[in-house]
């Protein structure tokens, strides 16, 4: 099994507010239907949930947070997946809407419920889970990242592989000159090495496949706007990105 997550800045135009890249989705559904194994796919909440959430001061830490805000976070997330359901089913990967309240429970994974997930993406649906906002109890709420949703999916279903689709081309050691790490071990660099100059969207990701490769699976970061990179990676050849090895 593969787990793939496909980053908000990709999939939507961070730029502008709700505001879906239909074009970027279609092509990488496009491409995902050609992999012959089976597929569990996460995404990121870019311009829809991600926007709402600072407008609204939501964050990971469970807070009682705004009501109003919550629904409105939620409702973003629920829109978003819906047009990459559309995209999937026309591109016909057999999707299946996988919303993170249907295996977390509070803050905790109900294992039981993610193990049912391998059993789905085995018949030929195509699992698609998603960041969105969270019960935690105690009328608190809280943001469950899509990227933390890849580390708790990749611990206990231990894909062959996990895969973060961004809009660059890897993980940079420096912004500015765009210098691409290819091959990240997990002893050195050091993540906060590589995070240096980067964002803290991409840190938290550097911080998940750190453990995602800990646990033995091999994670690759590649750019979406370069779809067939994703195959290359899956197959090997000619991989452009940047691998941590499991």
């Amino acid at each position: 099994m593969i787990l793939i997550k496909l980053g908000g800045s990709i999939i939507t135009n961070k730029e502008k507010p709700l505001t879906a890249n239909k074009p970027a989705i279609r092509r990488l559904a496009s491409h995902l239907r050609r992999i012959k194994e089976p597929l569990v796919v996460v995404h990121g909440g870019g311009s829809y949930g991600h926007y709402w959430s600072v407008k609204y001061d939501i964050h990971t830490k469970p807070s009682r947070y705004n009501i109003k805000g919550v629904s409105v976070v939620k409702n973003s997330m629920v829109q978003l997946n819906r047009i990459i359901l559309e995209s999937f089913l026309e591109s016909n990967l057999r999707p299946y809407c996988l919303p993170p309240s249907d295996f977390m429970l509070s803050d905790k994974p109900i294992v039981k419920k993610v193990k049912e997930i391998t059993k789905i993406a085995i018949t030929g649906l195509t699992p698609i889970s998603y960041g969105d906002v969270m019960w935690f109890g105690k009328n608190k709420f809280y943001i469950l990242s899509g990227d933390k949703i890849m580390g708790i999916l990749s611990k206990i279903l231990k894909p062959r592989l996990a895969i973060f689709v961004t809009n660059v081309d890897g993980i940079y050691s420096n912004m500015k000159t765009k210098r691409l790490i290819r091959d990240i071990t997990v002893e050195k660099p050091t993540v906060s090495e590589v995070t240096t100059d980067v964002t803290g969207g991409m840190s938290r990701k550097i911080r998940e496949a750190a453990n995602i490769s800990k646990n033995g699976t091999d994670v690759f970061f590649v750019n979406g706007n370069f779809p067939k990179r994703i195959a290359n990676a899956i197959s090997g050849k000619n991989f452009e990105g940047t691998i941590f090895r499991g």
